[in-house]
């Protein structure tokens, strides 16, 4: 919003000379005038500042999403175990990202690597960052914690979920969100000094790459290392473990799908401000139009998932088509503000095939992810930021990030190949960044063995032998008379397998 000024030596003459003592009323009108110019500069603030903690409020919604997609993924034997991580996952993220992370991923001035400043919250506010920002960024923090638990779910010690949680929470992930999220960060699109890779800088608006790549392959790694859930491939055979509830995946969907409007279009930060060509023409369309992109590509994503599903098992599957969906969003997240609507539904259809196919090529090298999380989150999200090179529009591209004119743009829309190549190095980096850590970390847990539990616990399910009991109870223990069907007897760790499996 542009500054108001006013000047009484400029305004004196302007009053005539039948005014008395005119140097002295142009002095009140101008402090009148900035009173009123202070108060629309705090309610810009205000209105920006409400706009990002909603948003930040949508994100951390998806926690309840992750909670309820995951339950209802798993059997219903370890239902306690997997809400427990989610759970664990918020808690634990929000003290490392608040003592660690946010310094390491926005804490300027420092180098093109990593933060070094605001260490639990110090300097807090500031004209760069208020409360509400790092709110926000804790939200996408623990998002990406969320997605790893999904790949090792059903078969991992508790320990095992404290100690990688808080490692990625306060050091992995901040460090990719520095990169490319950091006004100083090496391959961030708005640097400072406006020395940016390939004269561009990578366009991860909302974090296809930074969020979703960095959680899904670091569930990669906790799932090949822990390897499968028993059973999954015995024998020879692919047997699918299937989840004990598709009512709460399904729930659990719809609330992601509530939270992808915070998760996308809160990622400007900012509502109140108008471009060059003004009227009703704002930022606040090029959000609106974010929530259209977001919403395009799931649907298509979703919709290609059931009948692609359909034509190779021959039913219509629910979390199959919600995993689908789920995939749409995750690959629009890097390129929703700057791509046309048109261009989302081929991002969401394409989202699809790269997941039906990274699954198929899941099951022949026998790799088990409960969830799909990392050939989700991270295959999608890879298709995602290589979507965004070759579709961000010129038009959309300078209004969302103006402090370089001439930025190349997307390769289909003849901007060139520069903000591919960028891309390209962005997939690399991260891949590289996030094996280098969280391979060697859960590889050490898995000959502590701290990673794994043992065959009795897991055949038993987490819920009994690790947690106290099941999830679901089935009679009242005060009542006899409703003891009618199902008796499930306690038992250890090493005991054996209950009466009745759940």
């Amino acid at each position: 919003m542009a500054s108001m000024t006013c000047s009484s030596d400029q305004l004196t003459p302007l009053l005539g000379p039948n005014v008395t003592n005119a140097a002295a009323v142009a002095d009140f009108i101008c402090s009148r005038f900035s009173t009123a110019a202070d108060n629309f500069t705090a309610t810009q603030y205000a209105v920006d500042s409400t706009y990002l903690l909603f948003s930040a409020y949508l994100v951390f919604s998806m926690q309840l999403g992750f909670a309820m997609l995951c339950a209802g993924s798993v059997r219903a034997k370890n239902t306690m175990n997997i809400m427990l991580t989610n759970v664990l996952d918020a808690a634990a993220g929000g003290l490392f990202y608040y003592l660690f992370g946010f310094a390491f991923a926005f804490g300027t001035p420092t180098n093109g690597f990593i933060g070094r400043h605001n260490f639990a919250l110090k300097s807090f506010p500031s004209s760069n960052f208020d409360y509400s920002y790092f709110l926000y960024q804790w939200a996408f923090a623990i998002a990406a914690a969320g997605i790893t638990s999904g790949s090792i779910a059903e078969r991992t010690q508790f320990v095992a979920y404290l100690i990688y949680s808080s490692f990625l929470t306060g050091f992995v992930y901040p460090v990719v969100s520095h990169w490319f999220w950091s006004a100083d960060g090496w391959a961030s699109p708005t640097k400072s000094n406006l020395d940016l890779l390939f004269g561009t800088g990578v366009i991860d608006f909302a974090g296809s790459g930074v969020v979703h790549m960095v959680g899904g392959i670091a569930g990669f790694w906790g799932a090949l290392i822990e390897g499968p859930r028993i059973g999954r491939f015995a024998s020879g055979k692919v047997l699918a473990l299937r989840g004990h509830s598709a009512s709460l995946v399904v729930l659990g969907t719809f609330m992601l799908w509530f939270g992808w409007y915070g998760f996308n279009p809160g990622s400007f930060n900012k509502i109140l401000s108008p471009y060059p060509a003004g009227g009703y023409y704002g930022q606040w369309s090029a959000i609106g139009r974010t929530a259209v992109t977001t919403t395009l590509a799931g649907s298509t994503a979703a919709l290609t998932t059931l009948f692609g599903k359909r034509l190779l098992s021959g039913h219509w599957n629910v979390t199959d088509v919600c995993n689908g969906l789920l995939g749409g969003f995750a690959a629009i997240t890097s390129g929703c503000s700057v791509v046309e609507p048109w261009a989302a539904i081929i991002c969401g259809f394409v989202a699809a095939l790269v997941l039906i196919g990274f699954n198929k090529l899941a099951e022949k090298f026998k790799y088990d992810d409960p969830l799909e999380a990392a050939q989700l989150h991270g295959g999608c999200g890879s298709w995602g930021v290589i979507f965004t090179a070759l579709f961000a529009s010129e038009k959309y591209v300078r209004e969302v990030y103006p402090n370089k004119q001439g930025r190349p743009y997307g390769l289909f829309m003849g901007g060139g190949g520069k903000l591919l190549a960028a891309h390209v190095i962005q997939i690399l980096v991260i891949t590289g960044w996030v094996s280098a850590t969280m391979g060697p970390l859960f590889f050490i847990l898995h000959k502590l063995k701290l990673l794994r539990i043992s065959p009795e616990d897991e055949m038993a399910g987490m819920d009994l032998t690790r947690h106290g009991g099941f999830a679901y109870v089935y009679h009242d223990d005060e009542d006899e008379s409703q003891r009618n069907g199902i008796q499930l007897r306690k038992i250890g760790p090493a005991v054996g397998v209950p009466s009745t499996t759940i």
